[in-house]
């Protein structure tokens, strides 16, 4: 499957609207953002579990990194509630589920191959911190290495936010609201920019938090490889 796969242009998808599709997993349902390939593929999704529902134990041989956006998230590895970023580098293997339900966030194949920082952040207790030059923003970076930066920003009521993309940018409303040239971006809206694109958001009447990675479009993307 292709969608949105074309990274030299713009792609918009407001996927609070969208209807959730099945996954192969009973009570795992899906809504596609971006992805290059099959089952198996490098892709961007919003992934809802079913309370009760799990994946089988698998391996993340490309990497996987998600954020939680609603309830509680489990796996070997603990309980991340909403508000938790995770980050599994290639090579290392869980079996995900939720006794409640949950829904997040999740990227796969997009990572180095030879990270292996495997790590998780509480965002709903990490201090945010100004930006320089950027009145209104604050700004909490969750990972930053030499091919990317990924962050959550707050956007006060009505700050008007230069979005530059030099890498390329990826961005997801989780709380609030943004307006681009008049078109609405509410909680699940995702924005993805080309390297060297620009434009100039504005937070809405209750400001706006956002989750964004930026710099990861460098290079044309490519799909995953067995």
């Amino acid at each position: 499957m292709d969608l949105n796969s074309d990274f030299s242009k713009r792609a918009i998808v407001h996927a609070g609207s969208m209807d959730w599709k099945a996954s192969p997993m009973p009570g795992v349902d899906r809504r596609m953002l971006d992805r290059m390939g099959g089952e198996v593929a490098r892709a961007t999704s919003i992934v809802r579990y079913a309370a009760g529902s799990h994946f089988s134990e698998h391996t993340h041989t490309g990497g996987e990194e998600f954020l939680v956006l609603d309830g509680v998230f489990q796996d070997e590895h603990g309980d991340f509630p909403a508000g938790t970023y995770v980050r599994n580098p290639p090579t290392t293997a869980h079996t995900p589920g939720s006794k409640e339900g949950c829904t997040i966030l999740v990227k796969l194949w997009q990572f180095d191959m030879d990270d292996r920082n495997q790590f998780h952040i509480d965002t709903t207790s990490a201090e945010f911190s100004p930006v320089a030059g950027a009145n209104g923003v604050e700004r909490l970076t969750l990972h930053e290495d030499a091919r990317e930066t990924v962050r959550m920003e707050n956007w006060e009521v009505g700050a008007d936010v230069p979005v530059d993309a030099p890498g390329g940018i990826e961005i997801l409303v989780l709380d609030g609201s943004f307006t681009i040239d008049s078109e609405t971006f509410v909680p699940q809206s995702w924005l993805r920019l080309p390297k060297g694109d620009q434009l100039v958001a504005t937070a809405g009447s209750e400001g706006a938090r956002v989750w964004i990675k930026s710099g990861h479009l460098a290079q044309a993307p490519q799909p995953q490889s067995a």
